[in-house]
């Protein structure tokens, strides 16, 4: 009894299916104008969206013109003598505020001038003593503002 009553039911479902089919069939034969027409509409509508905004975008601004001048030649370094003198700094301790000033360290310092780092150390003491300094970028920043290096 349960295997008819399956039967019955399934035959019904594939009746019911096979009809909707057939409905859906004549439906898109018989509206097949309306339908390609609304694609039709959808897509142009799309397009000309699309195109709107395209063509109504704000120009870009116009370009920045920089002119740029050419700097005065630079003027080479001349030391100035006098605090040289007024200071007493020596030529080897004006040698390692220089190398100071490239940011070398005592030991590379040292090792580029042929001596021991103590050296090194005891002319840089001088100078920091000689110019009022505390520490070597301080040293290098009254060293420049008194001509003595470039």
């Amino acid at each position: 009894m349960n295997r008819h009553v399956f039967l019955y039911g399934l035959l019904g479902g594939l009746l019911i299916a096979l009809l909707k089919a057939i409905e859906y069939r004549f439906l898109v034969v018989e509206y097949s104008v309306e339908i390609y027409g609304g694609l039709i509409a959808v897509i142009f509508a799309g397009l000309g969206v699309w195109l709107g905004l395209r063509i109504t975008r704000p120009a870009p601004p116009p370009p920045t013109v920089v002119t740029i001048e050419a700097a005065p030649p630079p003027t080479p370094f001349v030391r100035d003598a006098m605090q040289v003198e007024t200071l007493g700094v020596t030529p080897r301790e004006l040698e390692i505020l220089e190398l100071i000033a490239q940011g070398l360290s005592n030991r590379e310092i040292a090792t580029k001038l042929f001596v021991s780092e103590n050296t090194v150390k005891t002319h840089s003491s001088r100078v920091f003593d000689k110019l009022g300094a505390r520490r070597r970028t301080q040293a290098v920043q009254f060293g420049k503002q008194r001509g003595l290096i470039a």
